[in-house]
């Protein structure tokens, strides 16, 4: 874990060293990525798949092995099965428009939980109300961990799909994807998993869990961004019917009609992200390098020092104090009873040279459940080191101070 390997750092804000805890917004990027794409547009640029010459042929090589890098790093049966997108967002909402496309009717009902982002809930909104279809949503106990009961009450004969997020953004909490997927499969249901928290920092098998689908960032996972990935089970994938059209995804074009090309360009209309792929496989090798089983530790460690930290601080609130958690830590702060806007605990960070989120965090229903307008959200990554969370528990501590 090489603080060195990540330019950015070096970074001074308000005279002050960068101490970066917005991971779960987007990672920074090691050396290794930062050249493999000056590498790409250096020496090879060029569309792929369709030139016979020197340039494309090395493009197409890099960017069908990332393909099947990213198979093999989430144990897919085939690279296939792996669709390249601009991210978990853009992978959401192709297959929210795929799947509603193909399967979705009127009454049908779609399910998801209470703690989504807004890009594993919009995306179904939109669905629900070209359909005519309803979504619902798996509600929170008061330890804010998910309503299971509630879950097996709300499938039923009406349950197209089931998608939810593997790692809350805003509370850390790992869900029972596991127990979500086997329950809903007894039933039939197919379940797409919104990786975007998880994926960059714990193993996930997708063979193993038997999901769906499976939707992910490269941006969060030390990658470049505009580039993501949505797997889906070769059974599913063939029977979707395409989101979008043009180069790249067509076998044969006639003004009679058009016949789609084989598993995954399908999916993957004009000139795809070949040099982000790259890229991307970069910073696979990078985290391959460490290790899963460092990372997890090394990241445990991080989070539970914080959340201690935190708790000793009078008046701060640590949203799902005690739940295990995967790298984010939200909270609130109060002064004599009063809630201290977390902009205001932001801004005063952020002087201190402390990079943290504050906000809904694409949200809303989340934070509204929880009756504030917004948390402070520190999350982590494999380059932070106790001592920043040091310097950011020094700069809350001023910052309560003033604003006390």
């Amino acid at each position: 874990m090489n603080k060195a390997d990540f330019p950015i750092l070096k970074e001074m804000v308000h005279q002050r060293p960068l101490v970066y805890l917005d991971n779960a917004a987007t990672s920074q990027k090691p050396q290794a990525v930062i050249d493999a794409i000056t590498e790409a547009y250096t020496h090879w640029n060029s569309n792929i798949h369709r030139g016979v010459h020197h340039l494309s042929q090395v493009a197409t090589k890099h960017h069908e092995e990332a393909r099947q890098a990213v198979a093999t790093f989430i144990g897919a049966k085939s690279s296939d099965e792996i669709i390249f997108t601009k991210g978990t967002t853009d992978s959401l909402n192709a297959l929210a428009f795929s799947f509603g496309e193909t399967f979705i009717q009127e009454g049908d009902e779609i399910l998801v939980s209470a703690v989504e982002h807004h890009s594993n809930i919009v995306p179904w909104q939109m669905l629900c109300e070209r359909k005519k279809a309803v979504l619902r949503h798996i509600p929170l106990r008061k330890d804010l961990t998910l309503d299971m009961e509630a879950f097996k009450g709300l499938l039923n004969e009406k349950t197209k799909l089931v998608s939810v997020a593997h790692v809350s953004n805003v509370l850390g909490i790992i869900n029972p994807v596991e127990d979500i997927i086997r329950l809903a499969h007894e039933r039939g249901i197919p379940v797409c998993i919104d990786g975007a928290q998880s994926v960059p920092h714990m193993p996930v098998n997708v063979q193993a869990l038997d999901c769906d689908f499976l939707a992910f960032s490269g941006h969060k996972m030390y990658g470049p961004t505009g580039i993501g990935v949505l797997y889906g089970k070769r059974e599913w994938l063939e029977k979707l019917t395409p989101h979008e059209g043009g180069g790249e995804m067509i076998n044969h074009v006639r003004w009679s009609g058009t016949t789609y090309n084989e598993l995954p360009y399908k999916f993957e209309a004009g000139t795809p992200n070949f040099v982000g792929s790259y890229a991307l496989n970069k910073a696979l090798e990078y985290m391959q390098t460490i290790g899963f089983e460092a990372i997890e530790a090394h990241e445990r460690e991080l989070t539970e020092y914080c959340e201690s930290q935190l708790a000793a601080i009078k008046g701060v609130h640590i949203y799902a104090a005690g739940q295990p958690k995967a790298g984010v830590i939200s909270f609130n702060v109060y002064a004599s009873g009063n809630l201290i806007h977390p902009f205001d605990i932001g801004t005063l960070l952020d002087q201190q040279g402390v990079a943290v989120r504050t906000g809904h965090h694409c949200a809303e229903p989340l934070i509204d459940e929880l009756g504030v307008p917004g948390t402070v959200r520190v999350s982590f990554g494999l380059y932070n080191d106790k001592a920043d969370i040091d310097a950011f528990i020094a700069a809350l501590k001023k910052a309560v101070v003033i604003l006390s």
